[in-house]
């Protein structure tokens, strides 16, 4: 261990996986350690005794509920959009070899009380029970814009500048009603809160047009793909490409201390006595938890059960938002199952999940408007866990530190923060326009 390196990455984290592969195929010395003995960190899929060892103490779950390695229950649920960062990001580092993906059967939002399937395209707009008949003209007309809309091509903006003009100026321009403007923020654009109302509307736009384009991209009933197996399997894709870029491995390493020298840089990486040099530190919260600030928590439902969610069309996969405005929040709920049919579970059951930014203490009340779409439950696990970002500026001390997963179910504002870090870490841009057509691997099990 005693060598000196470009970069040390502690924690194995997706977004930390992700960074190592990433920085050790641009040529990079990379050491990454992890105190844990598996991969994931927080980010890791647990079979069922290890979920029951979790929530419960004891790792004897019942034996109605099937084999334990039968289950991968993901710790931080989220799927990825068929043409978003995270695919591209997969393809341009070719560790689509290392996994294999299978479409999600449905998305769904929630309105006055029921579930809706969002309405993606101007035709569905027209079908969709969520509006009435005038506004499902209205509708019409503003989806055929958006999916006209060029940026590059002054035609096809009907003379408004989206980097000026708010989102809620181009929807009053459609005259569309607070509850379309509601699904389409977000269950289409995919916005957390209603802040996006007041900014310019290029953003939202250019959401919705990843949405629909993702929908297209495999004719489905979603615009989400995810991987056979769970997302256990993302990190160590990652993991693998780094270590055939050179990268060098270290599980278990307990205490990983931080080394700064005299101007407050970091210059290594004690552990078991032994130091490394590095030039830089990439890392989780966990490992500089004087240099991040709690911004907040998640509270997350975890069950199992013996069928689909009622009124999503018996889908075995399928995300349900719940919008803010719905549930009187300032913030929205998320609805995640996954089953059997992507390897997450026995033949017959069923995960659900349900998440949201922690509003209060009580996470089952909280929680109980996602949970009472879910039917039925076998068993029924809460957690709680505290969001962190980092507070440090790194190019004072040369450490990058990631932030803390959010309470949504779709994978974009996770590789945001993974790409941003990548800037600051590099100094340059990764280029991620690829030939998305060329995924074969990652299409064989669509």
């Amino acid at each position: 261990m005693d060598e000196e390196y470009d970069v040390i990455v502690l924690g194995t984290g997706l977004k930390e996986c992700i960074l190592s592969g990433l920085l050790s195929v641009d040529g990079l010395k990379v050491l990454h350690m992890d105190r844990n003995d598996y991969y994931g960190g927080d980010s890791t899929s647990l079979n069922l005794n290890q979920l029951w060892k979790k929530f419960r103490g004891e790792d004897k779950p019942p034996a109605h509920l099937g084999s334990s390695k039968d289950y991968n229950v993901d710790m931080v649920p989220k799927f990825m959009m068929a043409n978003g960062t995270l695919v591209r990001t997969l393809i341009h580092t070719d560790v689509t070899k290392y996994l294999s993906f299978k479409a999600v059967d449905g998305s769904f939002v929630f309105s006055k009380g029921k579930i809706h399937k969002v309405p993606a395209t101007d035709m569905e707009a027209v079908k969709s029970p969520l509006m009435g008949l005038f506004e499902k003209r209205r509708a019409r007309n503003f989806f055929i814009y958006v999916q006209n809309y060029d940026e590059a091509d002054p035609k096809t903006h009907q003379g408004l500048d989206l980097t000026t003009l708010t989102t809620k100026e181009l929807i009053a321009k459609h005259g569309l009603s607070d509850d379309t403007v509601d699904f389409i923020g977000h269950a289409l654009a995919l916005h957390r809160d209603d802040r996006h109302l007041n900014e310019p509307a290029l953003d939202t736009v250019k959401r919705m047009k990843l949405y629909s384009e993702s929908l297209a991209r495999f004719q489905g009933g979603s615009p989400y793909i995810y991987p056979l197996y769970g997302l256990g399997e993302l990190p160590q894709g990652f993991a693998r490409l780094s270590a055939v870029y050179g990268g060098t491995y270290m599980l278990c390493k307990p205490e990983c201390k931080v080394e700064f020298d005299m101007e407050g840089k970091a210059c290594g990486v004690t552990s078991e006595g032994e130091t490394a040099k590095c030039k830089k530190v990439v890392c989780d919260p966990s490992y500089l938890t004087n240099k991040v600030r709690k911004i907040g928590k998640v509270a997350r439902a975890i069950a199992i059960m013996s069928h689909p969610i009622p009124n999503t069309n018996e889908s075995h996969s399928v995300q349900i938002i719940l919008p803010q405005k719905q549930l009187g929040r300032n913030s929205d709920m998320y609805v995640f199952c996954c089953s059997y049919t992507h390897n997450v579970a026995p033949k017959g059951k069923f995960i659900a999940f349900v998440s949201a930014e922690a509003e209060s203490d009580n996470i089952q009340s909280e929680l109980k408007p996602g949970i009472d779409l879910l039917g039925p439950v076998d068993e029924l696990f809460f957690d709680m866990y505290d969001r962190y970002e980092p507070v440090n500026e790194p190019s004072l001390d040369n450490c990058f530190i990631s932030t803390s997963y959010d309470a949504t179910t779709h994978f974009e504002t996770t590789v945001t923060d993974v790409l941003n870090m990548y800037t600051m870490i590099t100094g340059k841009a990764i280029d991620l326009t690829v030939d998305l057509s060329a995924a074969s691997a990652a299409e064989e099990e669509y």
